[in-house]
């Protein structure tokens, strides 16, 4: 065969490292940036955190760049040609290559091109106190130091009290013990049978004293148990006798609303029964809940819509952005060493601090984008609530913006919105699209709104069939399969209508 030279033109994508980057610091979370800053502080000499005054700050905190220093950066950046040549030879592109990358990703992150991290609308819109969208809740006393404080104020022997430290110790973050007597017993005394029996027999006393504190019903082996704890705390009346009767052997039936089960077990009518679930129901299944650490549930907002005139403004959260600074004296050190071997090295250490914060400004600024464009398409919900949500689906705001459905997806996801209604993840705010008797669409987060709102008003003893539901919703000109309203309705997390009928 012979060999012949042939000319071929094709077109190619191709995924650098500063593109690899930016994709996926777009779709990380708040918490995983922070994690993805700190790593990055530990392996490149050029990052810093810097605080608000200007002045580096000891460790990987998250705090943008100054304008001097970008200056000096931009300085160093000529004067370290030789460095930044080396590195684009290796296969490692220069950062006036960013620009032309960012208009090839299909993705779409395109932006102008800038200088670092500077200072972002969020900080330029107004003081710190109009941004903060949330009040940081202290962290409270945990429920086991609670308990601790109690027991020191009982006048209990060392072996006792050191057994009621270890059942405090056993204790779930519901205030349940997690594991049984024996087996705790079993665990500390270890193959002596006789020390076994005796450390079980002080552990079951321990339970009594642990019983005997609050919040009552702590320690309890089970939802049974600890219902009776409350209620054994009530003053003694007939529906108190009844309710543990019930709580003893018949949650089930209570639970199935099943009044002629519970009247022929404990022999009462049906009205001292409904006395009784009156004083189940207020008791707490979880004794711990109210120790729970409150800042575990707080999601902190990447966003923040605040109200500006007539309409709505959205601001990126200064909270969540980290400042980031190029270390001067390495930077420096890059100029005196110019065309050596060490320079060649620093200079790709020294762009790779670069493309960093600038795939994170990238970052923020995407995400800043796809919100005022979301806020844009739902104002109703910021004004009237979930109940004017409109369907809105990925694609109605990546042709807007000119970005790829695949950004959208990234950018919404594991990112929140603090809203006058609560904070929500971005992908809230999207929803499919139901018809209408009028031909136009409603939206389903609207319907599901609508359905909570149906059954909130509904009569106790006579609680909407999702049947029903689907009727009253059609007879407002939504067009909802009862199969649908069933699927929203778990969604809800809302009980169906035999388990929401009052006794």
């Amino acid at each position: 065969m012979k060999p012949s030279l042939q000319v071929r033109l094709s077109q190619h994508l191709a995924l650098t490292p500063q593109l690899q980057q930016s994709i996926r610091l777009l779709q990380l979370s708040t918490l995983e940036l922070h994690q993805e800053v700190e790593q990055m502080l530990e392996q490149n000499p050029f990052l810093e955190p810097e605080d608000d005054s200007g002045e580096p700050v000891p460790g990987p905190s998250l705090l943008p760049e100054a304008p001097a220093t970008r200056e000096r950066e931009a300085q160093a950046d000529a004067e370290a040609g030789d460095g930044f040549e080396a590195a684009e030879a290796g296969g490692v592109d220069t950062l006036e290559v960013g620009a032309t990358e960012r208009d090839d990703w299909e993705n779409g992150t395109e932006r102008d091109d800038f200088d670092g991290i500077g200072e972002t609308p969020a900080s330029r819109s107004g003081s710190d106190d109009e941004l903060d969208p949330i009040e940081r809740a202290s962290p409270g006393i945990s429920l086991q130091d609670h308990l601790r404080q109690q027991l020191l104020d009982m006048r209990l022997s060392p072996e006792d009290a050191a057994a009621v430290q270890v059942l405090i110790e056993s204790l779930d973050e519901d205030g349940y013990l997690a594991d049984a007597l024996e087996d705790i017993a079993a665990h500390l005394a270890g193959e002596d049978e006789a020390s076994r029996e005796e450390l079980l027999e002080r552990l079951r006393c321990a339970l009594k004293w642990l019983h005997s504190l609050q919040p009552t019903g702590v320690g309890a082996r089970d939802l049974s148990e600890c219902l009776c704890l409350q209620l054994r705390a009530l003053p003694r009346s007939e529906a108190q006798i009844i309710a543990l009767m019930i709580c003893q052997g018949h949650l089930e039936a209570l639970a199935r609303r099943d009044v002629k089960k519970l009247m022929a077990a404990t022999g009462a009518d049906e009205e001292l029964i409904k006395q009784a679930q009156a004083l189940i129901v207020a008791c707490e299944p979880k004794p711990g809940r109210p120790f729970a650490r409150a800042e575990a549930h707080i999601i902190v907002p990447d966003v923040i819509v605040q109200k500006a005139g007539r309409g709505w403004k959205v601001v990126l959260n200064p909270d969540v952005m980290p400042r980031l600074r190029i270390n001067d004296l390495y930077a420096q050190a890059i100029r005196q060493q110019r065309g050596s071997e060490s320079s060649q090295a620093l200079g790709a250490r020294l762009q790779e601090a670069r493309w960093f914060m600038k795939n994170i400004q990238q970052r923020f600024d995407t995400i800043l984008r796809v919100s005022q464009a979301i806020v844009e398409r739902q104002k109703n919900f910021f004004t009237h609530g979930e109940i004017a949500m409109k369907p809105l689906v990925l694609r109605e705001i990546a042709d807007e913006l000119g970005l790829h459905e695949s950004t959208i997806s990234r950018v919404t996801t594991a990112k929140y919105m603090a809203t006058p209604f609560g904070t929500f993840e971005l992908k809230y705010f999207f929803g499919s699209s139901l018809n209408t008797e009028a031909g136009g669409n409603a939206s389903s987060t609207a319907v599901r709104a609508l359905i909570k709102q149906l059954i909130a008003s509904e009569d106790p003893a006579r609680p909407l069939s999702d049947s029903q539901l689907s009727q009253m919703l059609e007879e407002q000109g939504i067009q909802v399969a009862r199969r649908t309203v069933a699927k929203y309705r778990e969604a809800l997390k809302i009980a169906p209508a035999n388990l929401r009928k009052a006794l």
